[in-house]
């Protein structure tokens, strides 16, 4: 019997939710999406220290600041991750410009131009931007230059539809950060998958988006466990750790498929301006306090990863 992992890949394109050159050649996942959390996380890796010292000492030799180098070795981890992967790679823009529309934008430019002259073409990235209403109204400029984007730290249905309206390519809606929200939240331990707050979230994205023939892909992320996975098993895209990968790819039994296009209610749409966005933000404590959360932390990392290269650069 083939494994739980070989029958998602047939009803869902799998992303490795890593920057680990060895596991990105482990998984052979299609795409592969990256931050600033893994990219730090990257560095322990033996198969990638090798890139990040040529890329430092590259950057120190040519007068680079530890913030330039920084940018250009977060895109030398993308390129390298190109040559494993038959599809995109995500790559992020500061977490730190997330509420600034016209710096985002220089910044995924200079992004998809760094690559470019690494020879390879905006069709193979995707530039990762904050579901805040300032990351989704770059989105919608870059997308208009073909640049495509993926929306991330998206965890309610009002950022939902207003990536949609911008016409993203592709959203990453949240699960596990989404649960783990209402457990403490709700004194839980764990919930059923059917009943998990994560799970229902992206499933009533996917449901929105296929009722109205919106054609931005859903990519459910931040997995804590194998079941909320198959709890979305058909959902377009599916993002998942390499400890979730291996879980998956070493369990045998039959995978039912839960979500398809076919499935769809026929939910009507939502027109979504600022205000009724801001305002249902505002009212949806989870999404507000993780949406927040979720960029300190990336701009933690971020900053992190600022100081590594600046104690390599000495």
């Amino acid at each position: 019997m083939t494994s739980i992992l070989d029958q998602l890949r047939i009803m869902t394109t799998v992303v490795a939710d890593t920057g680990n050159v060895e596991a990105v050649k482990r998984y052979a996942p299609v795409d592969c999406t990256t931050n600033p959390s893994l990219v730090l996380a990257a560095l322990k890796d033996e198969a990638s220290e090798a890139l990040v010292m040529r890329e430092i000492e590259a950057g120190k030799a040519a007068g680079k600041s530890p913030e330039e180098i920084t940018a250009t070795l977060t895109v030398a981890v993308g390129a390298a991750l190109t040559e494993l992967v038959p599809g995109r790679v995500s790559t992020e823009v500061d977490a730190s410009l997330s509420f600034d529309v016209d710096a985002s934008v220089t910044r995924a430019r200079a992004i998809i131009a760094d690559y470019a002259a690494r020879g390879i073409g905006r069709e193979r990235i995707l530039i990762k931007l904050a579901s805040t209403w300032e990351g989704i109204r770059a989105a919608e400029i870059l997308q208009k230059e073909g640049i495509d984007c993926n929306l991330t730290l998206l965890f309610c249905m009002a950022q939902a539809v207003a990536c949609a309206d911008a016409g993203a390519f592709l959203i990453s809606p949240f699960v596990g950060r989404i649960t783990d929200w209402y457990k403490k939240a709700e004194g839980r331990d764990s919930y059923a998958p059917d009943e998990d707050p994560g799970v229902k979230s992206v499933r009533r994205i996917y449901d929105y988006y296929k009722s109205n023939g919106i054609e931005t892909i859903v990519m459910g992320a931040s997995f804590r466990n194998a079941d909320q996975i198959k709890a979305l098993a058909g959902c377009d895209n599916l993002t998942i750790a390499p400890k979730l990968l291996d879980e998956l790819g070493s369990e045998e039994g039959v995978l039912e498929r839960v979500l398809s296009p076919e499935k769809a209610t026929g939910v009507p749409p939502v027109e979504m301006d600022e205000a009724r966005f801001r305002w249902e933000l505002n009212a949806d404590p989870m999404a507000t306090e993780k949406l927040a959360e979720g960029i300190r932390n990336f701009d933690k990392d971020h900053k992190a990863l600022i100081g590594i290269v600046a104690e390599r650069t000495q």
